[in-house]
Parts: structure tokens; sequence; C-alpha cells
């Protein structure tokens, strides 16, 4: 996904209600998480060329920037570096997300609204942040379930608001190094489906 970084500074829609959009898109990622207990780590994802274990790692990173975003208002770009091994790099990455995720709604909870948080030399709105971060969980959470072989449609509901806000955060320079092209779908899709295809995902439906 796009860093917080090249997110600062675009136009941003009217409010939004980020914390929320956050919550329900890490409700929906922890039952993906579910499926890790007995996932092969090496298999593919939708993210090109990542495998399980390297997408879990970004995540990781991803959930610990967006908790650091609410709680002090700044976003360190370094990812997180942690020392593990190869032979238990796995357990601790899957229960390191699990308690992230408990995390990120916690400091959310407590920065509604729409401050600016400082992306290194620059400034986002906290609420349109929060909004990147529900992107983020959603689609990858999406990305998991999918490298366990199981197809977990995005809630329809979660899945219209964050279409409302991917013009926002994804734009043509993000293409295709962070994402890849749109894909085309049918007008009539369900939204899951459709938000999929928007940052180029292909679903199987």
């Amino acid at each position: 996904m796009s860093s917080p970084q090249e997110r600062a500074e675009r136009p941003g829609p009217p409010p939004l209600a980020g914390p929320a959009l956050l919550e329900r898109a890490v409700g929906y990622t922890r039952t993906s998480l579910q499926l890790l207990e007995f996932a092969d780590l090496t298999a593919s994802t939708p993210c090109a060329e990542w495998d399980l274990l390297t997408l879990l790692r970004h995540m990781d990173d991803s959930l610990a920037a967006f908790t650091e975003a609410a709680e002090i208002g700044y976003v360190d770009l370094l990812p997180v570096r942690t020392g593990e091994t190869a032979a238990d790099a796995a357990q601790q990455v899957v229960d390191r997300l699990r308690r992230r995720a408990s995390a990120v709604l916690g400091a959310w909870a407590h920065r509604p609204g729409t401050r600016a948080v400082r992306v290194s030399d620059r400034q986002m709105r906290s609420d349109l942040i929060a909004a990147a971060g529900a992107l983020e969980i959603a689609v990858h959470g999406w990305d998991v379930a999918r490298a366990c072989g199981v197809d977990r449609p995005l809630p329809a509901a979660l899945a219209l608001e964050l279409l409302d806000v991917v013009p926002f955060l994804v734009s043509d320079a993000d293409r295709p190094r962070r994402f890849a092209d749109p894909v085309d779908v049918p007008q009539h899709a369900r939204p899951g489906i459709r938000l999929l295809a928007a940052v180029g995902r292909r679903s199987l439906a």
C-alpha cells in the first residue's frame, strides 16, 4: 500500500469517521488471522513477490505506524526491527499482529476528529490517516485469507465506504510500484469486488 508520507498533502474528502472504519477493518482482518494456525507462511499472496510471512511482517510495520500516528501525532516511516530468528519468526509475527490490532484500536479511540498528524516533514488529517489504515488492514486481511486458500468477501458496507476514499489515498503515481493497475469489473459487481479491483486485486467472483 502507499506510504503515509506519499498520502500526505493530497486533497481530502469531507470529515470521515476514520476510527470507526478502522475498527471494522480490524474486526474483519482478525478473523483472517485465525487462519494462520496451520498456514504455510511460504505461500504466495495476492501481493506481487511477497510470500505470506513477508506480508505479515509488512502488516506488523503498518499497524505499528498507524498506532504511533494516533498516540503521538507523528509517523516514523522506518520498519520495525525485531531480531527474530527464522525458526521462531512465524509465531512471533502472528502474536505481534494480534497485539497490535488491539493497540491500534485503543490508540485511535482517543484521537477523534481531523487534527493533523505529522508524516515525516508533512502533515495529514488524522481521520484520513485512520481511513488509510482501514483500507490497508482490510485489503491485507483479504490477502491473508487468499494466501491461506480461503475466500473471505469484504463486508459490503465497509467496502462501500472505503471505495469513497480510495481516490484520496491512491494516485496514478502509486501505480504500478505500490498498487497494480485497477482491474476491470462490472459496475454492478459486489462492493468488495469493486474495492479489491480498485487496488489491483483479482477476486474469485
